[in-house]
């Protein structure tokens, strides 16, 4: 009988490694919302440069993606990829305000109140009834 090789050799970090990678991260959504409110213009006409995919001429604002030629731009935009990326910047990025809001961080309320909000807050626990009102209000002259 041969030699058999020992079993159990397998991990699973491939993906991992995969995934923290830089080399292929994609802009993120606060990015190319900045990028689409100040220069979708200039983005989309760019001057030639030998140094990036089809000469810096197919750029897909949206994704934030050079591609090769015009045909591979028009396949990417009838893509799944590309109609989610859509979808994604329609909802807005997410801010700091709305992370500090979810985490209960958030500016405090220093504003003044008026009576009726305080009432309306602690509900009809007697405060602004007729009773104290009654109780409150200043003494009038009997007549003689």
């Amino acid at each position: 009988m041969g030699r058999l090789r020992r079993s159990r050799t397998h991990h699973a970090r491939r993906d991992v490694s995969r995934a923290a990678r830089t080399r292929v991260r994609t802009k993120d959504l606060d990015q190319i919302q900045h990028d689409i409110d100040h220069s979708r213009k200039k983005l989309e006409k760019q001057p030639i440069d030998e140094d990036k995919p089809g000469l810096g001429q197919h750029y897909c604002v949206e994704c934030g993606k050079y591609y090769e030629s015009d045909a591979a731009l028009r396949t990417h935009t009838k893509s799944k990829v590309h109609k989610r990326r859509l979808k994604d910047l329609k909802e807005g990025a997410y801010t700091v305000e709305e992370s500090q809001r979810s985490a209960g961080i958030s500016a405090p309320d220093n504003r003044q109140r008026g009576v009726e909000e305080v009432a309306r807050r602690f509900g009809d626990a007697g405060v602004g009834s007729k009773d104290e009102a009654f109780v409150h209000s200043a003494p009038t002259k009997a007549s003689s």
